[in-house]
Formats: C-alpha cells, sequence, structure tokens
C-alpha cells in the first residue's frame, strides 16, 4: 500500500523534458520515466507501449551487472548486441513518434 502510494506521490515530481518545451517534439528519452513508473507498478505491457527500449535496456543493465560479478566468455560481443539492439528500439520509437 505505501509503495504505490509512493509512485503516485513521485509521478508529481517527474523531471519534464527540456526538449519538448522548447521545440515542441518528443526527444528519444520521452516516455522512459514514466514507463519506469508502469514497471513498478506491475503494468508491464503500459510499459512497453510507453517507452518500448525498456526491456532491452533493462537486458543490457541485468547483463553489465551479472558479468561485474561473474566474467562471462564473450561478454563483450554480448554487450554490444544489447546496445545495438536497445539503440534500434530507441531510434525506431522516437522515428515513429514523429510520422
Amino acid at each position: 500500500m505505501q509503495l504505490a502510494t509512493f509512485f503516485l506521490v513521485a509521478q508529481d515530481y517527474m523531471l519534464p523534458c527540456i526538449s519538448k518545451r522548447i521545440l515542441g517534439m518528443d526527444c528519444p528519452g520521452c516516455g522512459l520515466q514514466r514507463s519506469v513508473a508502469f514497471l513498478f507498478q506491475g503494468d508491464f505491457l503500459a510499459a512497453f507501449k510507453m517507452y518500448p527500449a525498456i526491456y532491452p535496456i533493462m537486458l543490457l543493465f541485468g547483463f553489465l551487472a551479472v558479468d561485474q560479478l561473474f566474467k562471462i566468455k564473450y561478454a563483450n560481443k554480448i554487450i554490444i548486441t544489447l546496445m545495438i539492439s536497445s539503440i534500434l528500439f530507441i531510434m525506431t520509437n522516437f522515428i515513429l513518434k514523429l510520422i
């Protein structure tokens, strides 16, 4: 109950997008904060709809954490692949918002 209240209050204090205020259009990172808030609330589909790159980014950070604990063979290739997929998701989402 307290966790749900915390996230309802935290949504009032999210950082505004400066690019959106100045240029009037979304930046490639728009939606990330709200997507993380949806994840903490357990609404995984809404998190994906808000910011589709959230899952590749989570996978990348999770793999980086595991790689710090256990040295994984071919970690560099896996990290590069995860980074490229994250960038592709971010840029595809950005381009689709512009259209």
